[in-house]
C-alpha cells in the first residue's frame, strides 16, 4: 500500500465488513517518527476487537485485561496474518496465531 501524506488520507470503513471483525484477535504494531523521520518509539499490543465503527475506531480489548485500545476506522490497514508465533519486542511475549495485523506510523503534526 503506498504510504500518503495526513492532508490526502482517507480511512476506509464499511459498517457490514466490520461486522466481520468483531471477535477476531488483532495484533497492532505502532511506529512513532519524529519531524526528522526519526523512530522515537515502537507500540505493539494485541487483544479481541470487541467494537469497530467510524466514531469510535477499532477498538481492541487488550489480552489478559479490560484495558481497550483503539487505532483508527480503516479497514484498509487490517490485514489475516499468517499463521505462527509473533513476538513483541518490548515485553517478548508470544502472540500465538492472531486473525489479524494492522501497522501505523505516526508523525507529529506540522510545525507551523
Amino acid at each position: 500500500m503506498p504510504e500518503s501524506s495526513a492532508e490526502s488520507w482517507e480511512p476506509y470503513f464499511d459498517s457490514e465488513e466490520a461486522e466481520f471483525i468483531i471477535g477476531k484477535h488483532l495484533l497492532v504494531g505502532i511506529t512513532h517518527r519524529n519531524h526528522a523521520d526519526e523512530v522515537t518509539g515502537v507500540e505493539q499490543f494485541h487483544g479481541e476487537i470487541i467494537r469497530a465503527n467510524e466514531k469510535e475506531g477499532i477498538v481492541v480489548r487488550l489480552n489478559g485485561s479490560t484495558e481497550e485500545r483503539w487505532v483508527p476506522p480503516d479497514l484498509s490497514r487490517l490485514e489475516e496474518a499468517a499463521p505462527g508465533n509473533y513476538r513483541l519486542k518490548a515485553t517478548g511475549e508470544v502472540v500465538v496465531d492472531p486473525d489479524l495485523l494492522a501497522t501505523w506510523t505516526v508523525y507529529p503534526k506540522k510545525r507551523s
